[in-house]
This record gives C-alpha cells, sequence and structure tokens, in this order.
C-alpha cells in the first residue's frame, strides 16, 4: 500500500484513470479534486506505483473526526484486479474500521469485496445503486436565456438550512456539515427569486459530480433545472472534469431529464456501500433504502 502525494504522480495518475472512464468517474473526480487544491481534504491510496491494480481514495485524518459521519468519512475505489483491490482493502491503515463509511465505486465488486471484508470484522455493509449518467466529451453545451425575473447566483452558506430540509438524504447534522463544506469548497449554481431566496440549485460534489439537484415544488415544470445543469456543465466542463450525475433507480423524472439534456445512461451502475459497525447510529432513511 503506497499513499501517493507526489503532484507529478498524481497527474499521471489522472491520466490514467482519464483513460479508463466510465468506470474510474468517482475515483478520477476525487483525484482531480486533490491535484486542485484538494478543498474535500482527501488522499490517494494505490497498491503499487507505476503499475497500480487498485486505487483508493479517502479523507485525511483531520476531515474524518467523527466516527459516525459518513457524510465526511467517503471513500472511492477502482480496481484493475479484484484481488489487488481486496488487499488494498485489508491492508493496515487502509481504512479506519472504528468509523461508518461509505465507499463509492462502478464496479459490481466493490460491493463483494466490501462485504466480505466487513463481514469478516463484523460490519454492517449497507449498498445502494445509481444510475450513471455521463454528457458525451464532444457535445456542445448551449448557451441559457435567463428568465428576467430570475437572478442567476451562487449558493452561499446561509442557504445551507434550505438545502438540508430539502435533501432527501438531509436533516440531521452531519448532512448540514456536508453541505455547508460542498457550498464552500465546489462550484454551485442557484436561481433567486425576487426577495433573494434560492428555488432551484444545484451543485457539485467531491467526486466531481453534479449533486443535490432541486426545484422548489411550487416553482417546478418552469425548466429551471434544465438550466442549471447546462449552466453548471459549461463550469465543471472549462474545469476539464467529466459532466456527470447518479440518479436514483425510482427518480424517473431525473432520469427523463438527464435524456432530454443530452446525457447518456451508462452501462455500469453506481455502487454506494455504507459501512457500519452499530446500525443504531444511521439516520431513519438508510434501512429502509437499502
Amino acid at each position: 500500500m503506497l499513499l501517493l502525494s507526489c503532484s507529478s504522480k498524481l497527474q499521471l495518475l489522472e491520466g490514467a484513470l482519464r483513460q479508463a472512464l466510465p468506470e474510474t468517474l468517482p475515483v478520477l473526480g476525487a483525484v482531480m479534486n486533490i491535484c486542485r487544491g484538494n478543498p474535500a481534504g482527501h488522499e490517494v491510496l494505490v497498491d503499487s506505483w507505476p503499475n497500480f491494480k487498485a486505487v483508493l481514495t479517502r479523507p485525511r485524518k483531520e476531515v474524518a473526526t467523527d466516527n459516525s459521519d459518513f457524510y465526511a468519512n467517503m471513500h472511492a475505489a477502482f480496481y484493475r484486479d479484484l484481488d489487488a483491490y481486496r488487499a488494498l482493502l485489508s491492508s493496515p491503515g487502509a481504512i479506519n474500521w472504528a468509523q461508518t463509511f461509505r465507499i463509492h465505486g462502478l464496479q459490481d465488486s466493490v460491493y463483494e469485496a466490501s462485504r466480505e471484508i466487513a463481514g469478516a470484522k463484523g460490519f454492517q455493509v449497507y449498498p445502494s445503486t445509481y444510475l450513471v449518467y455521463l454528457l458525451p466529451s464532444s457535445s456542445a453545451i448551449p448557451d441559457v436565456r435567463l428568465d428576467p425575473a430570475m437572478r442567476l447566483s451562487n449558493l452561499d452558506v446561509s442557504h445551507v438550512d434550505l438545502l438540508n430540509k430539502t435533501w432527501y438524504y438531509g436533516g440531521n447534522e452531519w448532512s448540514r456539515r456536508y453541505i455547508d463544506m460542498l457550498i464552500r469548497s465546489f462550484p454551485s449554481i442557484c436561481f433567486l427569486d425576487a426577495a433573494g431566496h434560492p428555488i432551484s440549485w444545484n451543485i457539485t460534489d467531491p467526486f466531481g459530480a453534479m449533486s443535490i439537484g432541486y426545484t422548489l415544488p411550487e416553482h417546478r415544470g418552469c425548466g429551471y433545472s434544465s438550466a442549471l445543469c447546462f449552466i453548471l456543465a459549461q463550469k465543471i466542463q472549462a474545469q476539464g472534469y467529466p459532466i456527470y450525475g447518479n440518479v436514483a433507480l425510482d427518480n424517473h423524472p431525473m432520469q427523463r431529464l438527464q435524456q432530454w439534456l443530452g446525457f447518456q445512461r451508462q452501462t455500469n451502475l453506481c455502487r454506494i456501500i455504507l459501512h457500519s459497525p452499530v446500525p443504531g447510529n444511521l439516520p431513519a432513511w438508510v434501512l429502509p433504502d437499502f
């Protein structure tokens, strides 16, 4: 197991991960963020270098200080060789098994490895599955004509409570801290009404994905989500990131919107595996959904 901290090696890793898209999407997004200021405070482990067979991104120790906070304690995985990934995941110090944490991956066996290794340690494992929509790199992103009644802006920390209340996975202090971090650290976009209140928004996350997109119910059907998606995509594209998002299997309106916007549904599914030593510490929405 090696901690990859050299900037030149991280740039080489970024290039190699880009060649293996779409399976590398969350890991590539994390590595790109690390190479561009590291706003989320993540780091990269590989099984070997330069001929790596497995990659795991994780938060630094100073970021994941709350053992129960799986919003902050999130990892991303990619492997060329499953046995190498199993060995990396099992390596002493690779994972803090005293904590509740998530692993994101676009390969089915990421879950299989978690189930085997975590099960042997007495952990509960809760997998969830999402569709992945990726905008082809050759796609031209159209300019958007804005409604004169709406003001385009970025999200700011005064909007944290609104996002935490409306986000399906929000409503707790961990999610509130996570949203605060996203707003402070990553590209975001929103429409404000005449009173200066957000009515529709989107933001990117530590893995480079569009996330927490939402429009208040009374303002739906006006095209705000699609407009913001295109505007945020322009920001992301200008920085060289792949433009993608994960959509819940039962979120059919968002699936239709992604297809209408020109995003292509990938054959790979996004697996988000939550690992917990104590099920009682999880929010109420976790167990029913998984």
